[in-house]
């Protein structure tokens, strides 16, 4: 599977939970770690984990299983490492308090479609 589709199925999940000020980097030929850093903020710790699990079954639908998930039940950020695509999940709190997004400044960032 491309990193280009597991960032598709990626955005659809935070997207279908209803993801908050989601931004997508393209780190291709900065990064060696992955091609693309997703994040994306939820309105509580409900919500926060309702993304996570729907990436997780996106995922399962496409016949991806090569992830991991960091984090816990009590966690106000989670990261979704899949391969390619490395994904940070926050409330809006955490968000601002970790403010992970200074680390990708040198990426592109992707123009991704509002709903």
């Amino acid at each position: 599977m491309t990193s280009k589709e597991i960032l598709a199925f990626t955005l659809k999940a935070i997207s279908d939970r209803h993801g908050e000020d989601t931004a997508a980097y393209d780190m291709q030929g900065y990064s060696i770690l992955a091609d693309y850093y997703v994040v994306t903020s939820a309105g509580s710790n409900r919500q926060l984990h309702a993304i996570a699990n729907t990436i997780i079954d996106e995922a399962h639908k496409a016949d991806f299983y090569d992830y991991r998930v960091e984090g816990s039940s009590e966690s106000n950020w989670l990261l979704l490492d899949l391969g390619d695509v490395v994904v940070n999940v926050f409330t809006e709190e955490a968000r601002d308090f970790y403010n992970v997004e200074k680390l990708w400044a040198d990426g592109k960032k992707l123009e991704l479609e509002e709903d």
